[in-house]
């Protein structure tokens, strides 16, 4: 038998086979459909290279590995800490261990570790993923499991996900601005092309239109999710000829931003304009004014995709692969009535 540091992994037993790691996998998992060829062929080099014999190969000749993969663009952010510890927790009570792989939001580094994944993982858990929803279908036709959690782009209804009520927040913070008097109401929108861009936009539009407003596109800017962009795009909203009195942002980072913005041209917060957030990640409640924002379930977003993931592992039979879960405005110090 092979010694510990003479074994392969998985990519250079299905390059000796001339195989694709899907492969390799499905032999590991006993799948039937793989050919008796090939099978003899990736098993006989299993047995030579003593892969059977590390701890992954051990949970999959049994059919598990216990090991559970997690793509996250980035690690420390609140947004992803949020959906993170959620996950955490509700694999370490199912036993089951992570493993985490930032992959900073490229497409060709997610690829390279989802390949890696598959077949050394049960499946994965992918938030925001970089992959079209194509490159996703041909991951699950190759048998791996996964979740997307939150995801970019509109995806085939085959594709398990996990996803908040963008839609609903969007037209709550809105009506709560409404309700203070504002009729002047920018929106900084996420990135154009965004799934959770267009659905808070969607709800942003209605809550308008319900309320006899027509769209202003010079109220309309668009940003990436972070605090310096989002205030260049306030400082734009401000500099109109007849600003804003509210500023709906993406985020919670847009909306800080804005704050910064506002401050910057000798205006208060709530008093001369008022801003809502999006998400309610933990530093809401420590900037001043206190962020009015609507509350994304970030840890429950986790905590659900793993529910759902290993129901998927264990086949079981359920309504719906897609589960929208409910945002709430919380209200605090960075809204208030229209300035007389």
């Amino acid at each position: 038998m092979a010694t510990q540091s003479r074994r392969k992994t998985i990519r250079q037993i299905a390059d000796e086979a001339g195989v694709s790691i899907a492969t390799v996998s499905r032999v590991l998992n006993g799948r039937d459909d793989v050919s008796d060829e090939t099978r003899d062929l990736v098993s006989r080099i299993i047995r030579e290279n003593g892969y059977t014999a590390n701890r992954s190969a051990r949970g999959l000749s049994a059919g598990r590995t216990g090991l559970i993969g997690v793509l996250v663009p980035l690690v420390f952010p609140a947004y992803f800490a949020g959906i993170l510890a959620g996950a955490a927790e509700a694999l370490s009570e199912r036993g089951l261990q992570i493993v985490l792989s930032p992959t900073r939001g490229e497409h060709d580094r997610e690829v390279s570790v989802l390949n890696r994944l598959h077949g050394l993982s049960d499946g994965a858990l992918i938030i925001l993923p970089e992959e079209s929803s194509e490159e996703l279908e041909q991951l699950l036709d190759d048998g791996y499991r996964f979740v997307v959690i939150d995801p970019l782009m509109p995806l085939d209804e085959r594709i398990p996900s996990v996803s908040a009520a963008h839609t609903s927040g969007a037209d709550q913070a809105m009506r709560h601005l409404l309700d203070l008097g504002h009729k002047r109401i920018a929106q900084i929108t996420g990135p154009r092309g965004w799934l959770a861009t267009e659905e808070r936009r969607r709800g942003y539009r209605a809550a308008l239109a319900s309320a006899g407003i027509l769209p202003d596109p010079a109220l309309e800017v668009g940003s990436v999710p972070e605090i310096e962009p989002g205030r260049k795009a306030a400082e734009q909203l401000l500099d109109l000829p007849e600003r804003p009195t509210a500023i709906f942002a993406f985020n919670d980072n847009i909306a800080i931003g804005a704050i910064q913005a506002a401050r910057a041209r000798g205006l208060n917060v709530p008093e001369d304009l008022s801003v809502v957030g999006f998400d309610d990640v933990e530093y809401a409640t420590i900037v001043s004014p206190a962020l009015t924002t609507v509350r994304q379930p970030l840890a429950e977003m986790g905590r659900t995709a793993v529910s759902l993931l290993t129901r998927l592992l264990e086949r079981q039979r359920f309504e719906t692969l897609h589960v929208e879960l409910a945002t709430r405005l919380v209200i605090r110090d960075s809204t208030a009535p229209v300035p007389s």
